[in-house]
């Protein structure tokens, strides 16, 4: 009898985290039958073939995704060894790095590595949908498997994830609303935060919550990536946590300021159009483009998406030659949103996007960024007792 529940013991080491808990309570409860001197065969018989099954299911986990490579042009490729150090010997890690590092697609390819998804999901949190789903799609891509099953995201409305998803992209309401059903979330082994430096109430939520529960699961591993310098205090709160630096790619830029002023008939000055000022903006790198003989992709960041539609149709109307508009923006469909990470055969592509695209996502082959001045700023109304969202210009 010792050695069967010494075998128990061994098979409950090795099954998947989300069912440990209902597997001891019932060897609990064998062990206390036993002491009882009361029949345990078909309880352990019941007990060890949940237990084989749940293996299994671990181990092929284990071997879902085994080609796993690295873009060295990325920064944070450069550390993934002392990332991957970093994570082994610590159950909390802070990694500070700038946007376009990297961090956000290398690092659940480093806990895949590490075999960090074998016995639970990798969850990893961003602050917004399309970024989530973004994401989900370019890892799926790097590790070679189709989106919605090894990797996966789930957002409000959509979910695209199964029990044997390895990384789980999701919105941080999303991993927040789960804390209600599944209090130690032992769907997870590891938990990244990412874009923490957003300190949005569900981020704030968050780490607050894990702080509570990373006591209670010593097995559950958290990484907290961010793009400022201030990653001290979130060190601090996380018990002075090890801190890793990964430098950003940084490239020369030449800052041109367009006032939106035209002279109207009688040669005054007058307030000018923000729609017609983009369009004789692009028109004028597209001038530039044609002398040197190539072609550079634009992003023009709006506020919304309203301002996203508008811009459109004026560019629309301007009939630019090879040239595609992509506008992007939540509410789109995926195959809408996926266009901006395709190549266009050649044609300039035109994306229109909120400040979206200045942290939360990397579009790759832009060289002219055009500007708009505003933005949805969150603000918090102290008349109305609501959160808001007006549009205020923005520094420069």
């Amino acid at each position: 009898m010792a050695n069967d529940i010494a075998q128990l013991e061994q098979l409950l080491s090795q099954c998947m985290i989300q069912k440990r808990f209902g597997f001891s309570r019932q060897l609990s409860q064998i062990k206390s039958r036993i002491k009882e001197k009361r029949p345990v065969d078909q309880s352990i018989e019941k007990l060890q073939s949940q237990l084989v099954k749940s293996c299994e299911q671990a181990q092929k986990r284990g071997l879902a995704v085994t080609d796993i490579t690295y873009d060295d042009s990325l920064p944070v490729s450069l550390k993934r060894d002392e990332i991957a150090t970093a994570i082994k010997d610590n159950q909390v890690v802070v990694i500070a790095g700038e946007t376009g590092s990297g961090k956000t697609t290398q690092i659940p390819k480093i806990c895949l590595e590490l075999g960090l998804a074998q016995y639970g999901m990798i969850a990893h949190t961003q602050p917004r949908r399309i970024a989530a789903r973004s994401v989900a799609q370019r890892i799926a891509q790097e590790v070679k498997v189709p989106l919605g099953e090894e990797i996966g995201y789930q957002i409000r409305f959509s979910d695209q994830s199964t029990p044997q998803t390895l990384v789980k992209l999701m919105t941080d309401g999303i991993l927040l609303a789960e804390t209600q059903n599944d209090r130690f979330l032992n769907k997870y082994q590891v938990i990244i935060i990412d874009e923490a430096h957003e300190r949005s109430l569900n981020i704030d939520f968050l780490l607050g919550y894990l702080k509570q529960l990373l006591p209670k699961r010593p097995d559950l591993k958290v990484i907290i990536t961010s793009a400022t310098i201030d990653v001290e205090r979130f060190s601090k709160h996380f018990d002075n946590a090890p801190v890793i630096q990964v430098s950003g790619r940084t490239f020369p830029v030449e800052t041109r300021y367009r006032p939106l002023i035209n002279l109207d008939d009688e040669g005054e000055e007058k307030e000018g159009d923000l729609y017609q000022g983009i369009v004789d903006a692009v028109e004028e790198l597209a001038l530039e483009d044609s002398q040197r003989g190539q072609i550079g992709d634009v992003l023009i960041f709006l506020s919304g998406e309203r301002e996203i539609r508008e811009a459109a149709l004026e560019l629309k109307k301007a009939n630019l030659k090879h040239s595609e508009i992509l506008p992007l923006y939540a509410r789109l469909n995926s195959a809408e949103q996926n266009k901006i990470f395709n190549p266009s055969g050649g044609k300039r592509r035109i994306i229109l996007a909120t400040n979206v695209a200045e942290t939360s996502l990397t579009v790759p082959g832009i060289r002219y960024v055009i500007d708009s001045d505003v933005a949805r700023i969150s603000r918090y109304s102290y008349r109305s007792k609501v959160q808001r969202l007006p549009i205020e210009p923005i520094s420069q």
